[in-house]
């Protein structure tokens, strides 16, 4: 990962047009610079090292999704399968009772024909 930044700001305030940065690093004391540039390349150690751990979390995040794919269609498989089991059972036991139904409008109609 490379180390150098290059950031560019736009205002829409003029007064902030008008200071260039190296007037307010001169306010910074100079002995100070060498602490601040070892704060900073801590700070851009940090960086680096949580930008490769959210790097490595994205690219296993991207895994599971991928395999989230892949079980969602499955699952819609099944759902079809079951789906089609449910309608071809309630075919069949529909049917049966149809049978069952006509057995017993039979069943009564004889018992009605012999009752006169």
């Amino acid at each position: 990962m490379s180390s150098t930044h290059n950031y560019t700001h736009s205002y829409s305030n003029s007064q902030y047009h008008s200071q260039s940065y190296s007037a307010r690093h001169s306010m910074v004391p100079s002995g100070s610079s060498s602490s601040m540039s070892a704060a900073k390349s801590r700070q851009y150690a940090q960086l680096e090292s949580k930008l490769a751990e959210l790097n490595a979390n994205l690219a296993n995040t991207k895994s599971l999704l991928e395999i989230t794919a892949v079980q969602a269609r499955d699952m819609r498989f099944l759902g079809g399968y079951v789906g089609a089991l449910f309608m071809g059972a309630a075919n069949v036991l529909g049917e049966e009772g149809v049978k069952k139904a006509g057995q017993a409008e039979q069943a009564q109609q004889r018992e009605g024909s012999e009752d006169r």
